[in-house]
Order: structure tokens, then C-alpha cells, then sequence
């Protein structure tokens, strides 16, 4: 009696068969999980894209309703000299007086003196200090009410009456007003991630007096 040979539809998968349909179900795997791997990564850092976006232009538009309501506010006049405009701004560092400060206080104060700037140390980050108005140091160095360990940098450029010319200091004892406008850029690092701002100008309406 001869053995019978299973030939057409009753033939079974040999080892080698299964052993090549799995290799390729595996690697179909890997692929598929690999792609899903890269999309749910992309989709993270969109996420803290849009967070940092979101924060950074929410923190500028504190910091730009005070620059905006900047005030030409006098000093104390030294001897045969008219009373200095208070108004420090340089190109990391801006200090001014302004009818509507960044963080308005618990009580109605005319006028508060403000600065910005991004500082080091324990707990670095962008410092937002206040101070009210009159005292005879404006913009002594006190408890910040604002540290924001986000921002990395800040930068600020001041306009003249031309078009364009923007300038990277203005010293108010010297010009003797404010200037038309401050456009502000700050970094903010959020999730590893670096992000720049797009500059916002904002206009001072007591500049153009």
C-alpha cells in the first residue's frame, strides 16, 4: 500500500511557509506601531508648540497693557535742571511709570513704577517688579511680583518719530519724552523646546505728545 500525497486544496503550509508569513506580520507590525510611534511624537510637540504659542502671547499682552498706558512721569529736578522724565529702557531691561500696571494692586494707586527684565539666579526667568508711586526710588530693586522660569529671553527696541528707526536704548534724561512706541520679543522655552515670538510694537499714545 502506498503512502497518499495531499495534493490541491488539501495540501497544509509548510514550516518554512508559516515561518516567512509570520517574519512578514512582524514586520508589518513593526512598520504600523514605528508610524504611530512618529505620529503620537509629532502630535506632542504640536501640543507644546501651541502651549508655548499661547503663553507667550497671553504673557505679552500683560506686559503690553501697562507699557501702554506709560506715562511721562517726573523725577526729582536736580539744581539748574528740569525734572527727568522717568523712563529707562534698554535692550534687555525696561523700566517705566504707568497708569495701568501689568498686576493691578489690591488698592487705587494713580501711578506705579514697573520693570522687566530676565533674570538669573535661583529662580530664573522673566521678573515683572512694581512699585507705586510717588517714593524717592522708583525703581529700587524689590520682591518681584512675576518670575516666569518660561521666558528665556526678552528683548526691546524703542521708536523714534520716523518710520522704522528703532533704536535699541532710550534714555528719557536726554530725550526728554517717551518714545512713540516699544516692541517687545520674548523666548519661551516650554517641554525642551525653544520658541521666539514674533515682536509685538506697542504704542505709546503719551510718546507722541
Amino acid at each position: 500500500m502506498t503512502p497518499r500525497t495531499l495534493s490541491g486544496p488539501e495540501r497544509g503550509f509548510t514550516l518554512i511557509e508559516l515561518l516567512l508569513a509570520l517574519t512578514l506580520v512582524a514586520a508589518l507590525l513593526a512598520i504600523t506601531f514605528g508610524s504611530l510611534r512618529v505620529g503620537l511624537a509629532a502630535w506632542r510637540r504640536g501640543e507644546e508648540r501651541a502651549e508655548a504659542q499661547q503663553h507667550g502671547r497671553g504673557l505679552v499682552q500683560v506686559l503690553a497693557r501697562g507699557l501702554g498706558a506709560a506715562h511721562p512721569y517726573q523725577g526729582e529736578a536736580r539744581a539748574g535742571s528740569q525734572p527727568p522724565i522717568i523712563f529707562e529702557g534698554e535692550a534687555e531691561r525696561l523700566s517705566f511709570v504707568t497708569a495701568t500696571p501689568p498686576f493691578p494692586a489690591t488698592v487705587p494707586i494713580a501711578f506705579t513704577a514697573v520693570q522687566l527684565a530676565v533674570e538669573g539666579g535661583e529662580a530664573p526667568g522673566l521678573a515683572v517688579r512694581q512699585k507705586p508711586l510717588p517714593n524717592t526710588d522708583p525703581f529700587e530693586r524689590v520682591a518681584p511680583v512675576l518670575v516666569d522660569r518660561s521666558v528665556t529671553a526678552v528683548t526691546f527696541r524703542y521708536l523714534r518719530d520716523a518710520p522704522g528707526s528703532w533704536e535699541e536704548r532710550w534714555d528719557a534724561a536726554i530725550e526728554q519724552r517717551l518714545p512713540r512706541a516699544v516692541e517687545i520679543t520674548i523666548t519661551t522655552s516650554i517641554g525642551g523646546r525653544e520658541v521666539e515670538h514674533p515682536p509685538l510694537a506697542v504704542s505709546i499714545p503719551a510718546g507722541t505728545q
